[in-house]
């Protein structure tokens, strides 16, 4: 979104690498960790590809890849749910799972802040054109925000399942729609462009689980749960979406 892109396929990729990082556990931890972010940057390469070589807009090509990964998910997990090792499960602790994301999102704040590549994302969201005749290689820019996306919700991966312990054919489902509601909810441009900050993606994932732990306190079902979010995201995107600049969308 940093750049005007969209990306469907996060909770596909959460399943897929999900259920690598299960099979490779049995192995070993680490080489379990990289094989998840390996698959997910894999997949995130062909996001890539096709969008940026292939000329196809970021929500389609995305939205194709959500629906054939998940159907890899339900194949996968036809028979029985696939678990990973004991060693895995027995990882699950509170300290672990909060310096992962400290650190992930410590790293992302120093890049998008204080390097070249927040500034060159922002200036491909704000107009892609006139960031390319400034020297900015977009294609390129492009092609590796989705592998290191990709990267990212692979290693993701490892922490959801040592939550659980195992995947099921429902692995990863409707993480994109909480993923793009708590974007809204924090304030994200779907524009994009230079009134993108950091500080949306972390103000809106603690909005996301205050309103979704709310609404489980409160004793709703999930389909009502799901309804009352869409409901929500609805109108946060007319309320503050841009729509001057609304054609930048990729």
């Amino acid at each position: 979104m940093y750049m005007g892109g969209l990306d469907f396929s996060q909770g596909s990729i959460l399943g897929i690498a999900s259920i690598v990082v299960c099979v490779l556990s049995k192995y070993s931890i680490p080489l379990a960790i990289l094989g998840g972010i390996a698959a997910g940057a894999a997949i995130g390469a062909i996001n890539g590809y096709f969008y940026v070589c292939r000329k196809i807009k970021s929500f389609i090509v995305t939205i194709c890849t959500m629906f054939l990964f998940r159907g890899f998910i339900k194949y996968l997990t036809t028979n029985a749910p696939v678990s990973g090792s004991a060693q895995l499960v027995m990882m699950d602790s509170t300290a672990l799972k909060t310096t992962c994301t400290v650190i992930i999102l410590a790293i992302g704040f120093i890049l998008f802040r204080f390097t070249k590549f927040g500034t060159y994302l922002k200036a491909i969201g704000a107009g892609e054109k006139a960031a390319m005749f400034s020297g900015i290689r977009t294609d390129r820019m492009k092609f590796w925000i989705y592998v290191l996306a990709g990267a990212i919700t692979g290693f993701a991966a490892f922490i959801n399942v040592i939550k659980v312990g195992s995947v099921t054919s429902s692995g990863g489902n409707q993480l994109e729609t909480q993923i793009l509601i708590a974007l809204v909810l924090g304030g994200m441009p779907i524009s994009s462009g230079a009134k993108v900050r950091f500080e949306n993606i972390i103000v809106g994932s603690l909005l996301y689980i205050v309103l979704n732990s709310g609404l489980t306190m409160m004793g709703f079902t999930t389909q009502m749960m799901q309804l009352i979010q869409g409901v929500v995201f609805l109108i946060f995107v007319v309320v503050f979406a841009d729509r001057e600049s609304i054609q930048v969308i990729k």
